[in-house]
């Protein structure tokens, strides 16, 4: 993507527009907004958006950049995408497709190719679902309760039990390491080391394909019809490929993203059947993982979208398991107002076996009657350690201790305290004890303290950001130059070095540290109008004769220090230099 195209593109976008899409933004002053940081856990706003300047950064995790880096970092793609992606959002025409390299054209090309393969490969499974072969698969899915429409609405397939026949259909269009990247076939290692021939991954297996945002195919989970050693695991996914990663992922996402905003929360089920069947059922905002917990990059996928979150697992072992997993995460990467609850089915019932023999009506009252988090918790903390014994309350109580940890809102995490003791019949007390134990820790470990910055430093920073003037920028560096010593010493010093020699490189962009680049953000969302040249030429005074009284200061202890060993040359040259400041400083 030319740089040139990009530059228009970034002079058009409206950072905070385009940024609040994704985050809540709210005016914190003429030029700034503000909002829950999106990139870590927080329960006060420390995320800033500069409307003018346009910069994004967060005071709590120091992430910053301009509305390419955002969308970089929450989009997960690269630069040349970013661009295009706000291109597209403010209407900006995309000029003839350029890259920096021929990797990164490459890189595309494979990509593009990929696509190409799952959607052909789609289209395939949906054809040999409605072949002969595929009645066998035909009635697994009538036996599901899914009706023909639906089963076309999710692209369900069938991949027939040949070990060849999809290879033929897609080799016309790929070569052969093309094919063995998007993850479609398998194949053995030679004596030799190279790869041997490709033969189809999915056999005799029902499909659902796996989409991105946009609904582009980009992996499969298929479930076999036959069970026993012969016939492989019950469901299998597609490996890691340049197009998928399981825990990148939520199923269905393409689908419930619009209805997640409607509604204001999701549903968030364990596996595609479950996922499919909710939805059919009238609850359009529901998504799922693939039999895993959630991962970390799912959770801020899902927090684009809503802060509110229904949990419906399987209640197995392994649905239990994952619910617990996916909770910590939930808790400890969420913000305070992110509401958790969890749905637990009367009968020991999955979602999709659930809605099939009691309805969908009955379904959406369960989830109208999910518990919050913290008396899911409290009951099943119950059923897994019955209070008979001293040990067995102690069991209970570590294992509540490591959810009530991570709640980052002191109140609710009092309240669940409190409940929990309760509960459990143990003294209030010691819980609280044990919780004021791990917040000190946390609040030591995250305790960052911002120097100070003085009203001159603000104004130097702010002029030599520039920006807003042009004319303040210049004067800034003119000053700069002519008298670096008097920056001598001060907290910014490196930093306003930074700036006078970034040349054309955005002002936040420029410096690399992350306290230093903190300390910028600062400066520049405090600004109220445009820096004027005579406020720089009253900083750099004001600068000026700081350096004069702490070069007075240090004049006099040498020369007392000079007296002490009797160096008489010495004394007579220091006090004349301070004769001279003295006259300096009374001209202020």
């Amino acid at each position: 993507m030319a740089s040139d195209f990009a530059q228009l593109v970034k002079q058009q976008a409206d950072i905070v527009k385009i940024i609040g899409d994704y985050v809540r933004l709210k005016k914190a002053g003429a030029q700034n907004f503000s909002g829950l940081c999106p990139f870590h856990k927080e329960k006060s706003p420390s995320f800033s958006v500069h409307a003018t300047r346009q910069f994004f950064h967060c005071f709590g995790c120091g992430v910053s950049g301009d509305v390419f880096s955002f969308i970089q970092k929450v989009e997960n793609v690269s630069f040349p995408e970013s661009v295009r992606f706000v291109a597209q959002k403010c209407g900006i025409p995309l000029p003839k497709r350029e890259f920096s390299s021929e990797e990164e054209a490459q890189e595309s090309r494979q990509r593009t190719k990929l696509l190409e393969l799952h959607e052909l490969a789609t289209a395939w499974f949906e054809e040999q679902l409605r072949s002969p072969e595929g009645a066998l698969a035909r009635e697994y899915l009538s036996g599901r309760g899914l009706k023909p429409e639906e089963i076309q609405k999710f692209r369900i397939g069938f991949a027939p039990d040949s070990f060849h026949a999809l290879r033929e259909r897609l080799q016309p269009v790929a070569d052969q390491e093309t094919l063995r990247l998007s993850g479609l076939f398998s194949f053995k290692e030679q004596e030799d080391g190279k790869p041997g021939p490709l033969y189809s991954k999915f056999r005799k297996r029902v499909t659902f394909p796996i989409a991105n945002e946009s609904g582009r195919v980009i992996a499969f989970t298929a479930r076999a019809l036959e069970a026993g050693e012969k016939a492989g695991p019950k469901y299998m996914n597609s490996p890691e490929t340049p197009l998928y990663s399981k825990g990148n992922v939520l199923f269905n996402l393409d689908k419930a993203r619009q209805a997640i905003r409607e509604t204001g929360f999701a549903v968030l089920v364990e596996g595609q059947m479950d996922c499919i069947s909710v939805y059919l059922a009238g609850v359009k905002n529901v998504i799922a993982t693939s039999g895993t917990a959630f991962t970390e990059v799912q959770v801020r996928l899902l927090n684009r979208y809503t802060t509110r979150v229904i949990i419906n697992f399987d209640p197995d072992n392994a649905g239990s398991n994952a619910a617990d997993k996916s909770l910590h995460l939930l808790m400890e990467l969420m913000e305070a107002n992110f509401e958790i609850k969890i749905v637990t089915l009367e009968g020991g019932l999955d979602p999709d076996r659930y809605i099939r023999e009691r309805g969908a009506k009955e379904y959406m009252a369960a989830l109208r009657g999910a518990l919050r988090i913290q008396d899911y918790l409290i009951d099943r903390v119950l059923l897994l350690y019955p209070l008979r014994t001293p040990a067995a309350k102690v069991e209970a109580l570590n294992y509540l201790l490591s959810y009530i940890r991570r709640i980052p809102d002191r109140i609710t995490r009092d309240e669940f305290a409190t409940d929990a003791a309760q509960k459990l019949g143990i003294d209030s007390a010691l819980v609280r004890e044990e919780l004021k134990q791990v917040v000190a820790k946390q609040r030591n470990s995250l305790s960052n303290v911002t120097p100070t910055l003085s009203e001159a430093e603000k104004v130097l920073l702010r002029a030599l950001a520039g920006a807003l003037s042009e004319a303040a920028c210049q004067a800034a560096a003119a000053g700069f130059d002519a008298n670096e010593v008097h920056f001598e010493g001060l907290t910014v010093a490196s930093l306003l070095k930074q700036l006078r020699h970034r040349g054309a490189v955005d002002p936040m962009h420029a410096i690399e540290d992350p306290a230093a680049r903190s300390l910028l953000a600062k400066a520049l969302n405090g600004e109220m109008e445009p820096i004027s040249p005579e406020q720089v030429t009253a900083a750099l005074d004001t600068l000026r004769h700081r350096h004069l009284e702490r070069r007075q200061r240090e004049l006099r202890a040498a020369i007392g220090e000079a007296e002490r060993k009797g160096d008489a040359a010495l004394v007579v040259s220091l006090t004349a230099e301070k004769l001279s400041i003295d006259r300096a400083l009374r001209e202020f």
